[in-house]
């Protein structure tokens, strides 16, 4: 496909396998990837393991936040904390 000509959406999925037949076998370049943003993965061990007291409407508006992400609410969790973390160690190097 030409770079002027206009790309195709990607196409939903129902499956894993789905998409995994579409990747093999579909001319990935004919497609619009604008919309999509980087995914990020967790490769470090957990080794360590915390135990935190929150109050239950607090875990019900975290849980509710972390299913429209789409994420395990302990891994949202996680996410929160390493970005906290993150800033605080930024902030305090200046």
């Amino acid at each position: 496909m030409s770079g002027k000509g206009k790309r195709k959406p990607l196409p939903k999925h129902q499956s894993d396998k789905e998409a995994e037949d579409f990747e093999d076998n579909a001319d990935l370049s004919e497609y619009d990837f604008k919309g999509l943003s980087p995914a990020k993965f967790e490769f470090a061990p957990k080794d360590e393991r915390i135990i935190i007291r929150v109050p239950e409407d607090l875990l019900n508006q975290i849980k509710q936040l972390a299913a429209a992400k789409k994420l395990p609410y302990s891994r949202y969790i996680r996410q929160i904390l390493v970005g906290e973390v993150a800033r605080e160690m930024k902030q305090t190097s200046k």
